[in-house]
């Protein structure tokens, strides 16, 4: 079995890292650059740094802070937020991101995928997908959940794998923010469906949730923020906790 990822996710607003319920009442979680370095030094794997305000309010991500939080980092870094074109994630690159996270612009414009890949390579080129499970049916949202699209999830994570997608970060937005675990069966059915990483987010609340999306969930890595952001579960404990449950873990 590959090592199993532990992602902190840093969800920026106006600058700040903030962490809210369903993605509607964000509170401030603190300073983005200051968090970046705490999580490298604390065994993070990976981080993922999405501007959740640049699809809505139409601006890009912040080059500047992603250099500032780059610089701090000896660790994979993905960005998303706004990302729309061939040029966003060029810069992005450049100034220090390993990869791009794309979400609504991937559904609006599915040639965008096969363009990043061919660009930069599928190891940069994650795509978000945010669902819902309405009437036993997973549905495609947009805009941080806002917006329902007709898409079938699994359908669509296919789609996203065919187009030359490297990993793909699934939110489950009934659980996002609950903290009562992640969404296990649709993970461990995107996992046995697709070839790629698959990145669970969504829920998580304790230790024994990561575990069970490793075991249960078949997730190749666990994404979630405000339970390291208020240091509800240490990465140090969590990662002891895995490996003596037998989960490959980097120590």
């Amino acid at each position: 079995m590959l090592t199993k990822r532990i992602i902190p996710c840093l969800d920026i607003k106006n600058g700040r890292t903030v962490k809210g319920v369903n993605f509607v009442d964000l509170r401030d979680a603190g300073d983005p650059v200051e968090l970046a370095a705490a999580y490298a030094e604390k065994g993070a794997d990976e981080l993922v740094f999405l501007d959740i305000s640049a699809t809505e309010e139409k601006r890009r991500t912040l080059a500047k802070l992603v250099l500032d939080v780059a610089e701090q980092l000896n660790i994979p870094f993905t960005v998303g937020g706004g990302i729309s074109s061939v040029e966003d994630v060029d810069i992005l690159l450049k100034n220090g991101a390993d990869k791009v996270s794309i979400n609504s612009s991937a559904v609006k414009n599915p040639d965008l995928i096969n363009q990043l890949s061919e660009k930069f390579g599928s190891q940069c080129v994650v795509v978000a997908i945010d669902a819902k499970n309405i009437d036993g049916k997973w549905t495609v949202h947009l805009v941080g959940g806002k917006v329902p699209t007709e898409l079938d999830l699994f359908e669509w994570a296919k789609e996203v794998e065919s187009r030359g997608a490297g990993e793909i970060l699934f939110t489950s937005m009934d659980h996002d923010g609950t903290k009562n675990g992640f969404a296990n069966e649709a993970l461990a059915r995107l996992s046995e469906e697709l070839n790629i990483p698959i990145i669970a987010s969504g829920g998580a609340g304790n230790i024994q949730h990561f575990e069970d999306t490793f075991m249960e969930g078949k997730a190749d890595a666990a994404l979630a923020a405000s339970v390291f952001h208020f240091k509800e579960i240490e990465i140090s404990d969590l990662k002891n906790s895995l490996k003596n449950s037998g989960i490959p873990v980097r120590i």
